[in-house]
């Protein structure tokens, strides 16, 4: 009966997100765009609890993809950091600026980083690559984040004040070319430190609100001490380096965490949990 609790869990938190932004905002969109979210993800984590072979990969490029080509391509609307910064400059409360106040700054705090495990665009195609668990040790470049993420606000801010005209026109173009490149960082990050995660940790800007959430997070895998046997398997397959051994909220990369839950697989004595 557990493996149901956190899928229905959070199928009914995108129900209830669905419905008030139907209701408030007068905009049926918004209950077919989080139902259709909220279920794949339930639907995802569901058929994960039940071993089901590339379960996650699937999730991910069902929520990923109709994010990226439909909402972005299609609806024309801008999903990255700099659309996000862009309709927050408007003061228009919808599309980028509802994914990032729900998916990237409030909901960590009760998911962590579980949206970079199963609906990231950008990790949908970088997990396909052959480099699951980094071979060496974390480089110490994470400050280039900070610089995209600035960088990021910069431009929006610029075009602004230098009043360039169409501004639509400019923000569909900055996604699409800055999706190219971020899967070309990313794929070639990965080969070159052989570590499909590479991106998440040293380029991606959008870990920036990530982070501080997600080290309140109500969803995160802990460890029953009296059944670990330390034997470090968990260890040896997390993507993102995490000590899943280690309870504390402070523990070595505490807020990087994807759930993808490969360190409670691998666990011998099931000591792991959530």
């Amino acid at each position: 009966m557990r493996k149901y609790v956190i899928p229905l869990f959070i199928w009914l938190l995108f129900e209830i997100v669905a419905i008030t932004l139907w209701l408030t905002m007068d905009n049926v969109f918004y209950l077919f765009n989080f139902s259709y979210i909220g279920s794949c993800l339930a639907i995802g984590l569901l058929l994960y609890s039940k071993k089901v072979k590339y379960s996650r990969n699937v999730l991910q490029f069902a929520v990923g993809s109709y994010m990226l080509i439909y909402l972005g391509i299609i609806s024309n609307e801008n999903m990255q950091i700099e659309g996000f910064w862009y309709y927050l400059y408007l003061g228009v409360f919808e599309a980028a600026v509802i994914h990032y106040a729900i998916a990237k700054i409030l909901g960590p705090l009760l998911f962590g980083r579980g949206w970079c495990g199963y609906a990231c665009w950008t990790a949908m195609v970088l997990d396909l690559l052959p480099y699951k668990r980094p071979e060496f040790p974390r480089k110490k470049i994470g400050f280039i984040r900070y610089l995209v993420f600035i960088l990021s606000f910069i431009f929006v801010i610029g075009l602004f004040a230098f009043q360039v005209s169409k501004l639509e026109y400019i923000m569909f173009y900055s996604f699409i070319i800055g999706n190219i490149l971020y899967y070309i960082i990313g794929i070639a990050l990965t080969f070159a430190f052989k570590d499909n995660r590479a991106f998440c940790k040293y380029i991606c800007p959008i870990t920036v609100f990530l982070k501080p959430a997600s080290y309140f997070s109500l969803l995160r895998v802990k460890n029953n001490v009296d059944e670990c046997i330390n034997c470090g398997k968990c260890l040896r397959v997390c993507p993102m380096d995490v000590n899943v051994i280690d309870n504390s909220r402070k523990r070595r990369n505490a807020t990087e965490c994807i759930l993808c839950f490969r360190c409670v697989d691998e666990c011998p004595t099931k000591s792991l949990h959530i």
